[in-house]
């Protein structure tokens, strides 16, 4: 009954991980459910949602044991999700225990991403190239970096604060910090004698804050008709999408009344 138990709370684990990271509800699921399997456990059921997941094993002639968890937030970790798949795929061929299982688990849980100075980099990059992709000039993706830059380090300063802040919130200040900077490089520019378009700069700031992640997963959910969890992935696309556009909406309306910031 114990080492059940074990079975149990490894696999409502591993899916907290997966959902933590990203991944599909369907995988969370059939994941879960193949460990369980692996380890003998016949009467092993998974509900899993966006956020949370509730998991139970029935040990015949005794009783029934649930395990719950929640995740509230999700950090993007492809890395973490591939390394729970290859250790699922070990635990069908039968090579991991589960304590040998959940000692790599631990390992992968505390598997760190690229470094701020990456990420920050990557995301300057990435605007610069969204902005060109989007009709701007070679001009304008040089115009685009430093927000990308900017809001590369500030949604990685947020991320590894201890109270992270509400999601709307979030992206809306990240937004924000797109469109401040945006302004303040094209006018600098505008006064060097160089002139850019500064929609496209802003564009190629926020594109990296689209929901399309989550927007294209909740039509994967919706596809596989667990209709719950693509509602509430929809509902988070639609609130991110409102925080970026008023974070921007906001900083431009109040640099249109400063003198001399043309817009």
């Amino acid at each position: 009954m114990e080492e059940k138990r074990r079975v149990l709370e490894f696999c409502a684990d591993v899916g907290e991980t997966l959902l933590l990271n990203g991944a599909e509800i369907y995988r969370t699921q059939q994941t879960m459910e193949l460990i369980a399997r692996s380890y003998g456990a016949e009467h092993f059921n998974a509900y899993v949602l966006t956020n949370g997941l509730i998991a139970s094993i029935r040990i015949p002639d005794t009783e029934e044991h649930a395990a719950v968890r929640n995740a509230p937030r999700v950090e993007m970790n492809l890395g973490r999700i591939s390394a729970v798949n290859a250790l699922s795929r070990e635990i069908v061929m039968g090579a991991v225990t589960v304590e040998q299982a959940a000692a790599r688990l631990a390992a992968i849980r505390a598997m760190r991403g690229f470094p701020l100075w990456t990420m920050a980099a990557a995301s300057a990059v990435a605007a610069a190239c969204f902005c060109y992709l989007m009709g701007g000039t070679a001009l304008d993706a040089m115009a685009a970096l430093p927000p990308g830059l900017a809001v590369g380090l500030f949604v990685q300063r947020l991320a590894r604060t201890r109270a992270p802040l509400n999601k709307l919130v979030s992206n809306m200040l990240s937004a924000g910090v797109v469109a401040l900077v945006s302004v303040l490089c094209v006018w600098m520019l505008e006064l060097a004698g160089l002139f850019c378009d500064a929609d496209k700069v802003i564009i190629g700031g926020i594109v990296s804050l689209m929901p399309g992640i989550a927007l294209t997963n909740g039509i994967r959910d919706v596809a596989n008709c667990d209709y719950l969890s693509g509602t509430i992935r929809a509902i988070d696309a639609v609130l991110i999408a409102a925080g970026i556009a008023l974070g921007v909406g906001l900083v431009l309306r109040f640099a249109a009344l400063i003198p001399g910031v043309h817009i």
